[in-house]
């Protein structure tokens, strides 16, 4: 049974940091790119981080570039992105994804919830 799972978030308050985890089980998940992405209740989903199989590549939205770092142990099916200087703009519901290319993400985990406050 393919599952993807988050750990869990958190509250922070801003300029405070917070590492997200992510499991992938029930398929090779070193062969797939892995990501971020994360939704604000009504407004449309946003991809936040990429990361190649191999985990050489990565990619990060504008946003958070310079802030989050994205990186993966594919001997262990783990994905993890540290996020520092947390600001509220980015609390958002948290998904985790693998899939074969950016643009087509396959699985995906139910979200945890990030909360960045003031």
């Amino acid at each position: 049974q393919v599952q993807v799972v988050e750990s869990r978030g958190g509250l922070v308050q801003a300029g405070g940091s917070l590492i997200l985890s992510c499991e992938a089980s029930g398929f090779t998940s070193s062969q797939y790119y892995m990501a971020w992405f994360r939704q604000v209740p009504g407004k449309e989903r946003e991809a936040v981080s990429f990361i190649s199989p191999g985990g050489r590549n990565t990619a990060y939205t504008d946003s958070v570039q310079g802030r989050f770092t994205i990186s993966r142990d594919s001997t262990k099916n783990m994905m993890s992105v540290r996020m520092n200087s947390l600001k509220p703009d980015d609390t958002a519901m948290y998904y985790c994804a693998e899939g074969i290319c950016p643009s087509q993400m396959l699985w995906w985990g139910q979200g945890t919830q990030v909360t960045v406050s003031s």
